[in-house]
């Protein structure tokens, strides 16, 4: 078993790398890995509650609350959510926030650390 940590820069809907990264997360766990999620920049948004994407849009928060379900640890960047306005309060049930200090830990403690 592997442990991986990706680190997520972008927002939901911006572009396909979190959505990418998504995927890479829910297909690493159901192969048995374990997977740990870091929100950083603008990805802290993909951890809102309640995003209601366009009919026929992929809903991230949703594929990211079944991820946290499913047991892949998820935190983001307290100092990237506080430039952005976004408070614990608003964050999918599960997602914590976290200094880059954590992530410095999971990042050493990691087989793979991958970037999206």
């Amino acid at each position: 078993m592997t442990t991986f940590t990706l680190i997520i820069y972008d927002a939901p809907m911006a572009k396909e790398r979190a959505l990418s990264a998504l995927r890479f997360a829910w297909t690493a766990d159901l192969e048995g890995h374990k997977v740990k999620i870091w929100l950083f920049e603008n990805g802290v948004y993909l951890a809102k509650k309640n995003q209601k994407p366009p009919q026929g849009l992929i809903n991230y928060g949703q594929m990211l609350e079944d991820l946290v379900k499913n047991g892949v640890e998820v935190k983001a960047c307290v100092v990237c959510a506080e430039a952005r306005g976004v408070v614990s309060t608003e964050l999918i049930d599960g997602v914590k926030l976290a200094t880059i200090h954590e992530l410095i830990d999971w990042t050493a403690n990691s087989d793979k650390t991958i970037t999206f």
